[in-house]
C-alpha cells in the first residue's frame, strides 16, 4: 500500500504518494509569494522491478508539457539520491513511468519502464548536474529537454513509449536509501497542455500567464492568468502597471492589486500586441486594425491614461515598435513595394522616413535610452539576428551570429543590455508563431555572451513591445498553454 494525500491542492498538483511506502513518510509544501515547492521524500530506489519514493503529481492526458527548476537543499548522504520530473500509468510500485531523472553526483538520465514490473531502462546525458528540467509527452514520444541555467538545453527523445491515456505527472524526491531522506526545491515550475494539432492560429488560442523574472536569478513570478490569449506587457516607468493587449483592447494590470481594467483607447478596438510607451510614460502608441485602410494596421498615438486616438501613419499596414527618447519620432516596420523594412515618422504625422532597405524582413525596432542607436532584428543574412544602427539607419551592425532565430530585441533603462525571444531554427526565420518552446536570452548591449534566462512554451506576444521594469532588474512576458484542464 501506498500513503497518499489526494484532493488536496498544493501548488498546481493535487495529489501526495509515498510510492512504496518508504520507512520513512515523506512530504510536500507550496510557498507563496515565491511560488516554490518544497518536497522531503525517502525511498530506497526508482529502478529494477520495484520503486520507492515521494511524488508530488497531477493527473493528466492528452499531450502536455511540465518544467521545474531544482536544488538539493543540502549536501546530501548519497551520490545516488535523485530528483526530477515524473509521468507514470499509477502508483503502483511497479507502474510503467518515464522520468527526467538527476542524481546527487550529477548523472543525468532519461528513465523509463514501458511494462509493469520491468527493470528500468535509461538514455544518459552527457551534461551533469542540471537544474533547469523539462518533460514533455507528445503522443507516445517523450522528450527530455536539460540545461545548466543560462545554456540551451540538451534533449532526448523516447519513441514509442505508451503509457496508456490517465497518467500522473509530477515532480519527485528518492533518497535511495530507507534509513534517511532527502529535501529538494523546486522551482518555475510549470505544467500544461500543449497546443493540439487542429487548433487554427488566431482563431483558436490557448490560455496565457502574464509573468514577471528577474534578470539575473532566472526566478519567474506568475502575476495572473486567463483562458483567452493574453499578449505582450509594456511595463509602465513609475513601476506601478504593465500594459497588455487582449481579445483587440488594451488594459491595465496593477501591480499592487493584482486587477486588470480596460484602458480606454476610444474607436480603436481592434489593437495588436505592437503598443508602446514613450520614455517618460505620458503617451502611448498603438496598432490598430483600421477599417478604413482595409483592416490593416495603421499607428496611432493617445494618452495613457486614455482618450481618443490620433492617427499618424497614412499608409498601412504599420506596425508599432518604439519611440524615441525625446518622444518627437516613432519607428515601426511597414509592408511597402512588397517588402518590410523600418520607417521612422514624426509624432505629428507626415511623411515617413524608411531607414532599413535590404531583401528580407527588418522588425522589431526599439531606441536605446541614450538615443544613439536603434535595435532591431532582420533575416537579411538568413536567419533571424539581432541588429543596430544609427537613428539615421546607417551603420547597421550585426550583434548576434547563430542558427537560431532571434526576435525583438529589449534595451534595459540603464543602457546595459539586450533580452530577446528566441526561436528554435525549425520555425522559418521570418515567422514568430504562437506556442512553440522558445528561450529569452540577455545580453550586453554591445555584443557578446549570450545566457539563457528564461525557458519556456510561448512566441507570438510573449514579449513583442519593450518590457523591462524600470530598475532594470526584471522583465515583464507571458507564456501559454492551457493550465486548468
Amino acid at each position: 500500500m501506498d500513503a497518499q494525500v489526494t484532493g488536496i491542492k498544493i501548488g498546481s498538483f493535487d495529489q501526495f504518494s509515498d510510492v512504496g511506502s518508504p520507512k520513512i513518510s515523506g512530504a510536500a509544501a507550496y510557498t507563496e509569494p515565491s511560488q516554490t515547492y518544497r518536497i522531503t521524500g525517502s525511498g530506497s530506489n526508482i529502478w529494477f522491478g520495484v520503486d520507492s519514493f515521494a511524488f508530488l503529481s497531477k493527473k493528466m492526458n492528452g499531450d502536455f508539457i511540465i518544467q521545474t527548476r531544482i536544488k538539493f537543499i543540502d549536501e546530501g548522504k548519497e551520490l545516488h539520491r535523485k530528483t526530477g520530473l515524473m509521468i507514470r500509468q499509477s502508483t503502483a510500485v511497479n507502474s510503467p513511468v518515464v522520468a527526467c531523472t538527476v542524481h546527487g553526483d550529477g548523472l543525468t538520465s532519461l528513465q523509463y519502464r514501458l511494462k509493469a514490473g520491468e527493470d528500468m531502462k535509461e538514455i544518459k546525458f552527457t551534461i551533469t548536474g542540471p537544474d533547469v528540467l523539462q518533460l514533455e509527452k507528445k503522443g507516445n514520444t517523450y522528450t527530455m529537454s536539460v540545461a545548466h541555467f543560462g545554456e540551451k538545453y540538451q534533449v532526448e527523445k523516447l519513441e514509442n513509449a505508451d503509457l496508456g491515456a490517465d497518467l500522473l505527472a509530477g515532480l519527485f524526491v528518492c533518497s535511495h536509501n530507507r534509513n534517511t531522506s532527502e529535501e529538494v526545491e523546486f522551482s518555475n515550475t510549470r505544467i500544461f497542455y500543449t497546443v493540439p494539432d487542429d487548433l487554427v492560429p488566431y482563431k483558436n488560442y490557448l490560455g496565457s500567464l502574464l509573468e514577471v523574472m528577474d534578470v539575473t536569478t532566472g526566478h519567474r513570478e506568475i502575476l495572473a492568468g486567463a483562458e483567452g490569449s493574453w499578449q505582450a506587457p509594456n511595463w509602465t516607468p513609475d513601476g506601478k502597471t504593465l500594459i497588455y493587449n487582449a481579445d483587440g483592447k488594451l488594459y491595465n494590470f496593477d501591480l499592487g492589486t493584482r486587477q486588470s481594467s480596460v484602458l480606454n483607447t476610444g474607436f480603436a478596438n481592434k489593437n495588436n500586441n505592437d503598443h508602446v510607451l514613450t520614455f517618460d510614460g505620458k503617451q502611448i502608441g498603438i496598432s490598430h486594425h483600421a477599417e478604413e485602410n482595409k483592416g490593416q494596421s495603421t499607428v496611432y498615438t493617445l494618452p495613457v491614461t486614455g482618450g481618443t486616438p490620433k492617427k499618424i501613419t497614412e499608409l498601412s499596414p504599420s506596425y508599432l515598435h518604439g519611440w524615441s527618447p525625446d518622444n518627437q519620432f516613432l519607428i515601426y516596420t511597414a509592408e511597402r513595394n512588397g517588402d518590410y523594412d523600418i520607417y521612422k515618422i514624426s509624432k505629428d504625422g507626415g511623411k515617413e522616413i524608411q531607414l532599413t532597405n535590404t531583401k528580407g524582413l527588418d522588425d522589431g525596432s526599439e531606441y536605446s535610452p541614450d538615443g544613439k542607436y536603434i535595435y532591431f532584428c532582420s533575416t537579411r543574412t538568413g536567419t533571424m539576428q539581432v541588429w543596430r544602427m544609427t537613428p539615421d539607419g546607417k551603420n547597421q551592425t550585426q550583434l548576434t551570429f547563430d542558427e537560431l532565430n532571434n526576435w525583438f530585441p529589449h534595451v534595459s533603462p540603464d543602457n546595459k543590455w539586450l533580452v530577446f525571444v528566441t526561436f528554435p531554427k525549425e520555425v522559418p526565420a521570418d515567422q514568430h508563431p504562437f506556442y512553440k518552446r522558445v528561450y529569452i536570452r540577455l545580453m550586453p548591449i554591445n555584443g557578446g555572451d549570450i545566457k539563457v534566462i528564461g525557458y519556456l512554451y510561448g512566441g507570438q506576444g510573449t514579449m513583442n513591445v519593450p518590457s523591462w521594469s524600470p530598475d532594470s532588474k526584471k522583465i515583464a512576458f507571458v507564456s501559454n498553454g492551457t493550465f486548468n484542464k
